[in-house]
């Protein structure tokens, strides 16, 4: 299938590691010229490195946090200036710690918000007015399927990412006259550093082994295992494409059945 992203232009937050880099290297594979941002480490040119030499495709890499305003500001003027568009922004960041609710103090709230909601608001800000002026766009908002059913120990992770999608969802209706979606991908339990740490953490506090806790997560999950990473860029991939103009709005999960919603 010819998803359309053939010298796409696309950014992709957080992309140097875990399900960043998978999406990155998704989108490369589909010809898309990419626009990674992660912080200043040994891993940002490795994987922009990485992604050139496995699919030939045009990719550069810029330092930032997207915590701070200012730099995430930066990494999408600095993609727009280096390719002079953008049509696809993903927006991504880590999480923030697991932690109780009376163990987290005002900054570490402030912290959080800055981390994964007002980082996507200043990125998806810088970028929406060059696709209105281009009638065409994709924003993809990297979240969790804690959206969706809160998640024990990630109180604060739960009340940041749940603002994301009230922004996604109000707006999607602004953007959809201008052929732009805006969409929210909720992934389960997948194999990324991130959960290692996370299994680590919770296991540490229960006196036992992350493994035992990952085998847990398993036995939760109708599909009896964790997601993987290539799954995960394959959804935000398709979403990115011009063969998803017409969904807009939506909160994607990707979780092996894990959600016991219906809606």
């Amino acid at each position: 299938m010819d998803l359309g992203l053939k010298d796409r232009v696309a950014f992709v937050a957080g992309g140097s590691q875990g399900l960043g880099k998978a999406v990155s290297l998704e989108l490369c594979r589909e010809g898309a010229r990419v626009a990674i941002c992660a912080l200043d480490d040994p891993e940002l040119p490795k994987t922009v490195e990485e992604l050139r030499s496995a699919t030939g495709a045009e990719v550069i890499g810029v330092p930032a946090d997207v915590s701070d305003a200012e730099q995430a500001r930066s990494f999408v003027r600095k993609g727009i200036e280096h390719f002079g568009t953008v049509d696809v922004l993903v927006n991504n960041a880590g999480g923030p710690p697991s932690k109780t609710f009376l163990e987290i103090d005002d900054d570490t709230w402030l912290q959080g918000v800055n981390l994964n909601l007002m980082s996507t608001i200043v990125m998806t800000r810088e970028a929406v007015p060059v696709m209105m002026e281009k009638r065409w766009g994709r924003v993809i908002n990297m979240t969790s399927i804690s959206v969706k059913q809160p998640i024990d120990g990630l109180i604060l992770s739960n009340t940041v990412r749940a603002g994301v999608v009230g922004l996604a969802k109000s707006l999607s209706n602004e953007l959809a006259t201008y052929n732009i979606t805006v969409n929210n991908v909720c992934p389960g339990y997948t194999m990324t550093e991130r959960v290692r740490s996370l299994a680590e953490a919770i296991a540490q506090k229960e006196g036992t082994t992350s493994q035992e806790i990952i085998q847990r997560w398993e036995s939760s999950i109708p599909m009896k295992r964790l997601g993987t990473v290539e799954e995960f860029a394959a959804l935000v991939t398709f979403l990115a494409s011009q063969r998803a103009g017409y969904i807009t709005g939506a909160s994607i999960q990707i979780d092996g059945g894990w959600y016991k919603g219906v809606m």
